[in-house]
């Protein structure tokens, strides 16, 4: 039996295994094989054959142990590779294949892995499952962009180019499997530091996000550094930066607001884009913050269905009352 070193070269190209390391494969995958075809019988505490190629020709050997009568090894002999059967020379070649695409899938799972929690461009592609949307992110890997995942309503069209937030790699049953997402908190994040130079510096920090994806999203802001206004950064001139990652969220609203440690002052800022006339800790222990609105501003406050309310919530962790100035009129 012989190995095309050829072969051997040209997997060394193109996967990026030495042909050292290749040829150990091939070695191991050759005696598996002879083991599992029966003609030796698998004993581990028993003088085990080896199998060795040829770095030069590619030529395979099989050296068998020798016995003696009390089953100690004595020397070896080397058998011909003719007398592998058929079922031998099949299962070689399988477990060389599998052999070198475990070790394709080692290459590309690091490459990926290292990428876990970061965002990344990609092509939407058509899959055979309506719901699972299959996002193409270079030319070894098809990342799965499942239903709990997608944005409620949007529709990702074959060719569309968009991007992702990546967040899980692992080894599935048909190699690498990357599982991204368009609707975690943390794509905005990102999104925000593509665009914003004082975020990616730290000169500005992101200290809260909620977000009902497809919808509205609201982060808290503040600044690192003096002088610099960490809302304004992340507006830009003109809203330039905002509308940057808006249009990649398909046009989701964001508010952008001032973080502060005084939480009903954070609150206050939470609320936005309603106007706050005071704010004040109702119970500190529980979090509990009354934010008292202009009549006219109530329903603008509480947003469509609780939206606005429920996100400044969120956003504070804070438990939020919100009542009209007329309240106080009529206590």
């Amino acid at each position: 039996m012989k190995i095309d070193l050829t072969v051997l070269k040209t997997v060394e190209r193109e996967r990026e295994i030495s042909s050292d390391e290749l040829i150990r494969i091939i070695e191991q995958a050759i005696l598996q094989a002879h083991v599992r075809s029966g003609e030796h019988k698998p004993d581990p505490s028993a003088p085990q054959p080896r199998v060795e190629v040829d770095r030069r020709t590619g030529e395979v050997t099989l050296f068998e142990p020798e016995l003696d009568e009390d089953g100690n090894r004595i020397g070896e002999s080397v058998a011909t590779t003719d007398d592998f059967s058929r079922i031998a020379a099949t299962a070689a070649k399988q477990v060389i294949f599998q052999a070198l695409r475990d070790k394709s899938d080692e290459s590309v799972l690091g490459a990926y892995k290292d990428r876990e929690g970061d965002i990344i461009a990609g092509v939407v592609q058509q899959g055979t499952n309506p719901r699972m949307v299959h996002v193409k992110l270079g030319d070894d890997m098809e990342a799965l962009l499942p239903p709990e995942e997608q944005v409620p309503g949007a529709e990702y069209k074959h060719g569309q180019r968009l991007r992702v937030f990546i967040t899980k790699v692992e080894r599935g049953p048909r190699g690498p499997q990357v599982t991204v997402s368009r609707t975690h908190p943390s794509l905005v994040r990102r999104l925000f530091a593509l665009e914003v130079p004082e975020i990616a510096s730290g000169a500005v920090e992101i200290v809260a996000i909620a977000r009902e994806a497809g919808h509205r999203t609201k982060i808290a802001v503040r600044a690192t550094q003096p002088g610099i206004n960490a809302k304004g950064a992340c507006i830009g001139e003109l809203g330039a930066r905002v509308r940057a990652v808006q249009a990649e969220l398909g046009d989701e609203k964001i508010d952008i607001v001032d973080y502060s440690d005084d939480l009903p002052a954070f609150v206050a800022s939470a609320l936005s884009p309603a106007r706050v006339s005071d704010a004040f800790m109702l119970d500190a222990k529980t979090k509990a913050v009354r934010a008292l609105v202009p009549d006219f501003q109530l329903s603008l406050a509480i947003g469509r269905e609780g939206q606005n309310a429920r996100l400044a919530a969120k956003l504070t962790g804070a438990k939020i009352d919100i009542q009209p100035d007329s309240v106080m009129d009529e206590d």
